[in-house]
């Protein structure tokens, strides 16, 4: 399968589950807006997911994919099945004790993670119910990433792509009933929201399993035990707690920061929802693909292709996110009101919402690089150099968010975690390079300032479109401001793909014949 095509895959699967995503937020916001019941819901649903980010996606993959690659091709697929059963069984049972420490301890999580509900006694309980049930999600979820990692490595991306989508679908059908049975923002609303989050665990890991089945391998069942392969696991993937968990550590840093405002955590959910839509589809469809593609094209001694391979990834994040983050700086409050503006979400929450995406919009680019440039320490089993580029990041999330705080309010927590990114970003951009594991071919130096230019061009354009639909932006209706919305994306569209064809940094005509071939 090819780089682009197997980018394709992903990012289309996770396009759908963003869209989808997106249908769960808009009903979220209508249904419980941005008051006590969505405070306490953001939080809940935040710890599994941070957990698993930390110790699943993050730390996980980034150790287990290259050694289940080694395993696959030094001692064939008997060999691979013996370590997959020697890790699942370090991995289900670690789980088992993490969660029933967190169930047994989760009042003094709730603290940790939102402090400022403490002095809210009905809200602070209310979280703390809705975490407890909401945390088996982890279990699941890091089982999911187990069996996607299997699956990334025999180049099986669909089936782990598309499992999130479930999560979205199961959510929803939790909203259309709270929806349909005209149900307030109370305690009821939000058992019965995190109740579907962990029945969505169970749809999203059993659509991997299936997928794990159709590809034929099985993983044997063992009893845990301290081999060579589970302690090598455990050295890389400690440092990758933090190296692959940047982001999620850094918005963390935001939610206790942000309980200490009222609604704060609301805005900073909304806005994240909208920026993790690029982020998501680009980011996490190069970091899927990336690392086992690497990790074989290292084993197999193929340098020159690993340079054309970052290269080329490189420039398809650039060129997708470049213009997505001048987009969302130049007209965020259209976004947020045509996508939440309803029900219980008021005129304020869109102002603020929108404030908070345009910080998070310029570090966009770096959110994604991230998923670029990582791939290259962790396919050479290289997890503490990022770890401690991750370490400098969030020094520098947290200082500014705490200085920024007092003036910008949850505004400051956004720049701070987009300052982290970019710091972090550079950091292993220039070691990459110094090292001679990433070298910058002709091509891809001589797009990145046309990408560039044709980003910021096109948002010229678009503001010029934002004044001559000025009118439409005062109306209430629904219609008017997603019609304003569509034609403004539109416009957008276009005036990039003119601006790269007349620039020359891409040529739509061989391209369309590639598509024909």
């Amino acid at each position: 399968m090819s780089l682009f095509k197997s980018f394709a895959t992903v990012g289309g699967a996770t396009m759908l589950s963003r869209l989808c995503g997106f249908g769960r937020d808009v009903m979220l916001a209508a249904f419980v807006g941005t008051g006590p019941v969505a405070d306490a819901f953001v939080v809940a649903f935040r710890l599994p997911n941070l957990f698993r980010r930390l110790f699943a996606e993050g730390a996980f993959n980034s150790a287990f994919v290259p050694l289940f690659a080694r395993s696959v091709e030094e001692d064939g697929e008997h060999g691979a099945r013996q370590f997959a059963g020697e890790i699942a069984a370090a991995l289900f049972w670690t789980l088992v004790v993490i969660l029933a420490l967190a169930e047994v301890f989760m009042p003094l999580l709730v603290h940790l993670l939102a402090p400022g509900y403490y002095s809210d006694p009905a809200k602070f309980d209310l979280t703390v119910l809705m975490s407890r049930i909401a945390f088996p999600y982890l279990l699941f979820m890091s089982l999911l990433a187990f069996i996607s990692g299997i699956l990334n490595t025999f180049q099986r991306f669909l089936a782990a792509a598309m499992a999130p989508v479930m999560l979205n679908v199961v959510m929803m059908a939790v909203l259309v009933g709270i929806g349909f049975y005209g149900m307030e923002p109370n305690q009821t609303t939000g058992v019965l929201l995190v109740v579907g989050v962990a029945v969505a665990g169970v749809v999203q890991l059993a659509v991997v399993a299936i997928g794990m089945k159709r590809l034929g391998f099985s993983v044997p069942i063992m009893r845990p035990r301290w081999t060579p392969g589970v302690k090598r696991l455990l050295v890389l993937g400690v440092p990758g707690v933090i190296a692959g968990g940047i982001t999620q550590i850094n918005i963390t840093v935001g939610t206790i920061i942000a309980s200490l405002e009222s609604s704060a955590n609301s805005y900073l959910y909304y806005a994240d929802r909208i920026y993790q839509l690029p982020l998501g589809v680009v980011g996490i469809a190069i970091g899927v693909v990336l690392l086992p593609s690497l990790t074989r094209q290292l084993r197999s001694g193929q340098e020159e292709l690993v340079y054309h391979t970052q290269n080329r990834s490189m420039e398809f994040a650039l060129a997708l996110t470049l213009p997505a983050a001048v987009a969302l700086v130049i007209i965020p409050d259209t976004v947020i009101a045509v996508l939440f503006q309803r029900g219980q979400f008021t005129d304020a929450a869109v102002e603020q919402t929108a404030l908070a995406l345009m910080a998070f919009a310029v570090g966009l680019p770096a959110f994604v690089l991230n998923k670029v440039l990582s791939p290259g320490f962790f396919a050479r089993e290289d997890t503490k150099t990022p770890m401690y580029f991750a370490a400098v990041g969030m020094v520098v999330n947290v200082a500014l968010s705490i200085l920024l705080f007092p003036a910008f309010k949850h505004v400051g927590i956004a720049i701070g975690t987009t300052a982290a990114g970019w710091v972090n970003t550079s950091l292993l951009a220039f070691v990459l390079w110094r090292r001679g594991h990433f070298v910058i071919d002709s091509a891809l130096m001589k797009r990145i300032p046309l990408l560039g230019f044709a980003s910021a061009l096109m948002g010229v354009v678009v503001y010029g479109g934002t004044l001559v639909l000025e009118p439409l932006s005062a109306s209430n209706l629904f219609v008017v401001r997603a019609s304003e919305l569509v034609i403004l994306v539109a416009i957008g569209l276009v005036s990039f793909g003119i601006l790269v064809q007349l620039t020359g940094t891409v040529d739509f005509r061989a391209q369309l014949q590639k598509l024909r071939r």
